[in-house]
């Protein structure tokens, strides 16, 4: 079956919803030298604002897991330790907890908190995964966390977001280490929410880094068969929406057009807007890709599969792609996901890849199935398939002279 979402996974995060002014306490300069007040051993404390941090390794953030009262199955939270916590896990691998090393991710002022994420994935620190298992916490493969989460459970969705979010602005530490325009070692600025060429000739300001990719779901005149792809890194059986990046000076509609073109050899007309997902899981060069979903409605029909980018491209009628969405067993796929973290937070069967059982459907196997309720694929196809024909093409008129582009 579909699964409908107020919002996208790795969307809504709770802590991005307000900036406060510089001279706030919850902003992030000020937070930070509260922070590093506190990390001085002969401090007092003269502020009331308390402090999570939650530690990620190898861009995997830590979580526990458990069964509360009345659930029937386990659920994941994030692993947030307080900073004593912190200073001291890292005082026993020999390492001294800095200002520095810490990210600023928000604040709830409501409850004087502020949240920070730190890396942790130095050879120095890897005596800290015995320690926090210790507590049955253990560092999970974000891909996993996200699999794993009750998409009716708003708590689990907005930590998936704060986790999303976390791990983009790590990896992005990660991977501009030095300034692009002089080859110098870049620094932190505002408690790690942009960078900074240390060369005093240079000073460069680098900012965190999104990509942008467009992904549609290619539909027929008639509005009753859907392109769908596959790409060989795909679990069997598995179809898609295409998608690609966006170049240099190119529009949305002009990317959407481009790609389908490149890829399928099919021609598209209009364009219409759906929504867009932060996808903060794809590989660490790209720290956090903006998914941006349309519908693209073609003005060709036969298909010329560029083998260099895709295993296959088919049409698809609205009954096959319902079907192949009443089969599917998502909801098993995430209770099956859930205990399995719990199962590494216990350590059991730690080092294990459980990525392999995330897509498959239990009994007779399904000719075809599209992407969980995770991706926005998923509900750039359910979205089509559910409204009616008729319907749907009266909608797509309407909205021509705002969502859509002929340009």
């Amino acid at each position: 079956m579909s699964i409908n979402l107020q919002s996208h996974a790795f969307a809504g995060n709770p802590l991005l919803s307000k900036t406060p002014s510089p001279s706030d306490p919850f902003s992030p300069s000020q937070a930070l030298e509260t922070l590093k007040t506190q990390l001085l051993e002969s401090a007092q404390l003269p502020s009331s604002l308390s402090f999570k941090v939650l530690p990620f390794r190898k861009g995997r953030p830590l979580a526990s897991s458990g069964c509360g009262a009345g659930d029937s199955a386990p659920n994941w939270h994030l692993g947030w330790i307080s900073l004593s916590e912190c200073k001291g896990f890292l005082a026993n691998c020999g390492v001294q907890l800095s200002g520095e090393s810490l990210v600023y991710l928000g604040s709830r002022p409501e409850d004087d908190l502020v949240y920070w994420a730190i890396d942790v994935s130095a050879d120095s620190q890897s005596s800290l995964v015995a320690e926090l298992g210790s507590k049955q916490l253990c560092f999970v493969e974000l891909r996993t966390l996200m699999v794993a989460t009750d998409w009716a459970d708003a708590r689990a969705m907005r930590e998936l977001a704060i986790a999303g979010h976390a791990r983009a602005l790590l990896e992005w530490h990660s991977i501009s280490q030095f300034c692009g325009h002089c080859g110098e070692k870049t620094v932190p600025k505002e408690a790690g929410r942009r960078k900074q060429c240390s060369s005093e000739l240079c000073r460069k300001r680098v900012y965190p880094r999104v990509d942008p990719v467009v992904i549609m779901l290619v539909i027929d005149r008639e509005n009753d068969r859907a392109l769908l792809s596959r790409q060989s890194r795909f679990v069997p059986r598995m179809w898609s929406c295409l998608a690609g990046f966006i170049e240099p000076g190119e529009s949305l509609e002009e990317a959407v057009r481009r790609e389908t073109w490149e890829e399928t050899g099919i021609e598209v007309g209009e364009v219409v807007y759906h929504s867009s997902q932060p996808w903060p899981v794809g590989p660490n060069s790209m720290p956090c890709q903006l998914m941006v979903g349309f519908f693209a409605y073609a003005k060709s029909l036969e298909i010329n599969v560029d083998k260099e980018g895709l295993e296959d491209a088919q049409w698809h009628s609205r009954e096959d792609v319902k079907r192949a969405l009443a089969f599917a067993e998502y909801k098993k796929a995430q209770t099956t996901a859930a205990s399995k973290v719990e199962q590494m937070c216990k350590g059991v069967e730690k080092g294990q890849n459980f990525s392999a059982d995330f897509n498959v459907e239990s009994g007779e196997l399904a000719p075809m199935f599209i992407p969980g309720p995770f991706a926005i694929a998923h509900h750039l196809i359910s979205s089509w398939v559910c409204q009616d024909a008729t319907d749907g093409v009266t909608a797509r008129l309407k909205q021509t002279s705002g969502s859509t582009s002929n340009l």
